[in-house]
């Protein structure tokens, strides 16, 4: 049996899709091809249960004829988005899609209904309900090549906390003042990674800090990244790809949580691991949830769902994993 799997973005959706491949392949023994965007292709090919992988560019015309020569027996539309639908009619083939649950988030955010959406991983995996397979439990899956000499060629630290920087949203960010706060009220050694569009953010940080801190932002891979998360002695993020790797490294972490909530069935998902983790969260404000993806700038201007994030509680917590 043969089996296209579908998402095209981002990181931690993809990093999500894991559970479906390891269950399809080590429980139905597919073939299994996954579809993505070039770009993200990097967060795929160390995977042990795929077989093969297709990527474009900016359309799906770029690979059509490609897959159209595999007959693959069935799609797995783990995106559920125009773009997959159009792939889907164009192959002919049977499929099963994710459900979203749109109604619901847009619920939560513009009536703040009080629900709690499965998680994603769940509904991922009822898409293999139809060939009697169920989910295994065994968490998230990423793989990645380790460089040998990462750790040697930044000076990094023996012993460290990674702080993940940045979002594609802005009301999903850390800001630089929460950071500094929490830097202050620990005395331990931290390494911050995020992409070149959180350097600023690094700067800001490393200008008071610059003694216990290693800034990688802009520098490394996301592989590389991983590696910093895997080997610090927890993570500490926002709601983002990153947040969603360090679950798949098993990795105890810190949520921040901004305008967006766990409820909506994408907190750091370990399976039947039993990991500590804290999410912290603002949860008295009325304007949250604000957004199911986050916003370029907050809709009330003051921001306090990340502004107002008790420090004391994430302290403390991070003593505990600390064990100090």
């Amino acid at each position: 049996m043969k089996l296209l799997i579908v998402r095209f973005s981002s990181i931690g959706d993809i990093v999500l899709t894991s559970p479906v491949v390891r269950i399809a392949k080590t429980q139905l023994n597919a073939d299994i091809h996954y579809i993505t965007k070039e770009q993200y292709v990097s967060l795929l090919d160390s995977n042990p249960y795929i077989d093969k992988i297709y990527s474009f560019n900016s359309n799906i015309s770029e690979v059509i004829d490609e897959l159209k020569k595999e007959q693959y027996d069935y799609i797995i539309d783990l995106h559920n988005s125009l773009r997959s639908i159009i792939l889907k009619f164009l192959l002919r083939k049977k499929s099963f899609s994710f459900r979203k649950e749109n109604i619901r988030k847009w619920l939560m955010v513009n009536f703040k209904v009080k629900t709690i959406i499965p998680h994603i991983v769940e509904r991922y995996s009822e898409t293999l309900e139809h060939f009697n397979l169920k989910n295994d439990d065994k968490g998230l899956d990423f793989y990645y090549k380790k460089r040998p000499d990462l750790f040697e060629t930044y000076n990094i630290p023996e012993s460290y906390i990674c702080i993940s920087l940045g979002a594609k949203h802005f009301t999903k960010k850390i800001p630089v003042k929460i950071i500094n706060e929490i830097i202050s009220g620990l005395n331990y050694n931290f390494v911050l990674i995020g992409g070149k569009d959180s350097i600023e953010e690094a700067k800001a940080i490393t200008k008071n800090n610059s003694d216990n801190i290693t800034d990688l932002t802009g520098i490394i891979s996301i592989a590389e990244s991983a590696q910093i998360i895997d080997d610090s002695k927890f993570l500490i993020t926002s709601d983002t790809g990153m947040m969603h790797i360090g679950a798949a490294l098993k990795k105890e972490m810190i949520v921040l949580w901004g305008s967006t909530v766990p409820e909506f069935g994408m907190s750091p998902y370990y399976g039947n691991k039993k990991i500590d983790y804290f999410n912290s969260e603002v949860k008295d404000l009325s304007c949250r949830p604000c957004s199911k993806i986050g916003f370029d700038k907050c809709p009330k201007k003051h921001f306090k769902c990340m502004m107002n994030q008790d420090i004391d509680k994430i302290i403390q917590f991070s003593k505990k994993l600390l064990k100090i």
